[in-house]
């Protein structure tokens, strides 16, 4: 996999294009949960976007936003890969990246990501801790789960 790391400015229109259909493809048709995709928070200028490349095809993708956006942390969310993708890591590998790509522009800030119920064991592997009870966002059952910088 190839990674990238970029601002909303530093997109181009292709890129732009590719990741919303990749989020678009899963979260909306795959998942079949209709909800605002787009929520204002792609462009924040401190918004990173961590794009994956396989092929020269995106096929995984993930949202860095700083603290106070969505939660009074930093958090990482849309975190997405393309079902070509699944079952050989590509999911663990960005959740890595992710977390280092964060951690690039805020050193030792706790993560904050609100994660689909069903997927807590595999952010416990990422050293996340669950904070909050269960609860429905968009239809399916989520937790808040941070991670403590080491």
């Amino acid at each position: 996999m190839q990674w990238i790391t970029l601002t909303f400015g530093q997109l181009s229109t292709r890129q732009l294009y590719d990741l919303l259909r990749l989020r678009t493809d899963v979260f909306v048709v795959e998942q079949n949960c209709p909800y605002p995709e787009l929520d204002g928070h792609d462009t924040h200028p401190e918004t990173r976007h961590l794009l994956g490349y396989r092929d020269d095809k995106m096929t995984a993708y993930a949202r860095i936003l700083p603290a106070g956006l969505t939660y009074p942390e930093m958090s990482i969310g849309r975190i997405v890969t393309a079902n070509t993708e699944r079952g050989n890591g590509c999911g663990s590998e960005l959740v890595k990246q992710a977390i280092i790509q964060a951690h690039d522009v805020w050193p030792k800030a706790p993560i904050t990501i609100g994660a689909q119920y069903h997927l807590r064991e595999f952010y416990h592997r990422h050293g996340f801790e669950e904070i909050s009870e269960q609860y429905l966002e968009d239809g399916i059952p989520h937790i808040d789960m941070r991670r403590v910088a080491a």
